[in-house]
């Protein structure tokens, strides 16, 4: 199967949830990915809580262009019980 992101929404700090086409879901904390040209100005958490699905890319993107695999945001996940 092929991931995708296909709900997102941000939820305190530089964490995430996402939800998956194979109906899994959970929180996935980016702090320690807000590095380089284009992650790093995530830092500010005004552009950060920009994330929204991309429904051409059917992941996560921001404001400024970054984006990131859905297999990188699925290997990272906190599944929530």
């Amino acid at each position: 199967m092929i991931l995708h992101v296909v709900d997102v929404k941000y939820v305190r700090d530089y964490i995430i949830w996402v939800r998956f086409n194979d109906g899994i879901d959970g929180e996935i904390d980016l702090s320690a990915e807000l590095e380089g040209e284009v992650f790093g100005p995530l830092k500010d958490k005004a552009l950060f809580k920009t994330v929204r699905v991309d429904p051409l890319l059917q992941t996560v993107v921001w404001d400024n262009g970054a984006d990131l695999a859905p297999e990188f945001l699925y290997d990272n996940l906190r599944i929530s019980i």
